[in-house]
């Protein structure tokens, strides 16, 4: 006999009618108890019925009366075995349904402590102030996010001047810089003396010379209408970069 056993089967039992009934763990060893009990049983009715079979054989027609007897026995032995399966299934559904029934008190007994676990650390949390706490978080934030966009923002220097001042100045400058160029291109001098009614044949040199000053006049003109061109290209990209 197991220590198990013994204990339920002695003190384990008194101490459980004083307290008006086992417990699921005293009921659950008392089933396996029997489950092995029974086990064992069913070993020895196989064995028996092995042995009566054996029996019946030896003796055959030879014997008929102790082959009958035989054969009787294993037919009770086989009787009592189905019995043995049949209530070996009863205890095992028992014992599953206990072993369910313990759990579902473990687990309930569990949730009630956390139930209550949980109910002691509500007791100091006060709603009115948790709702003053997540508005003051999220003014906080507001003003968090506030300041990080009045960062990075760029810095506006030179707004407080007027823009159409800015506009007026800068074209009288661009209009400065294209009088100046053209102070700057010189244009060929006249002639004093008098051009001759018609070319002469003699006079080849003559011509050639006025054609190349003539070209010179038509160059220095480009130059400077050029340089105008470039001056008021600049003064664009300044204007735009002002703005």
């Amino acid at each position: 006999m197991s220590k198990i056993s013994k204990f339920f089967k002695g003190g384990g039992s008194a101490a459980s009618k004083g307290r008006g009934g086992p417990s699921p763990q005293e009921a659950l060893a008392r089933l396996r108890e029997t489950e092995e009990m029974l086990s064992k049983k069913q070993e020895y009715l196989e064995t028996r019925i092995e042995r009566e079979l054996a029996v019946a054989r030896q003796h055959g027609t030879k014997n008929k009366r102790a082959a009958l007897q035989a054969l009787k026995r294993k037919k009770r032995y086989e009787k009592q075995l189905n019995q043995i399966d049949g209530t070996l299934s009863t205890i095992e559904f028992q014992r599953e349904a206990l072993e369910n029934s313990h759990t579902n008190t473990e687990v309930l007994k569990n949730m009630g402590y956390a139930a209550r676990a949980m109910k002691k650390v509500h007791e100091n949390m006060d709603l009115n102030k948790i709702d003053d706490l997540m508005q003051d978080i999220t003014e906080q934030q507001d003003v968090a996010q506030e300041i990080s966009d009045a960062i990075s923002n760029r810095a506006a220097f030179g707004d407080e001047f007027d823009e159409d001042e800015l506009m007026a100045e800068l074209e009288e400058l661009e209009q400065e810089e294209l009088n100046k160029g053209m102070r700057d291109v010189r244009l060929p001098s006249v002639p004093s003396t008098s051009l001759p009614s018609r070319p002469e044949n003699n006079d080849g040199a003559k011509q050639s010379h006025c054609s190349y000053e003539l070209h010179s006049c038509i160059t220095h003109v480009q130059l400077a209408t050029q340089k105008k061109a470039e001056d008021e290209d600049e003064m664009k990209k300044l204007a735009a970069w002002a703005s």
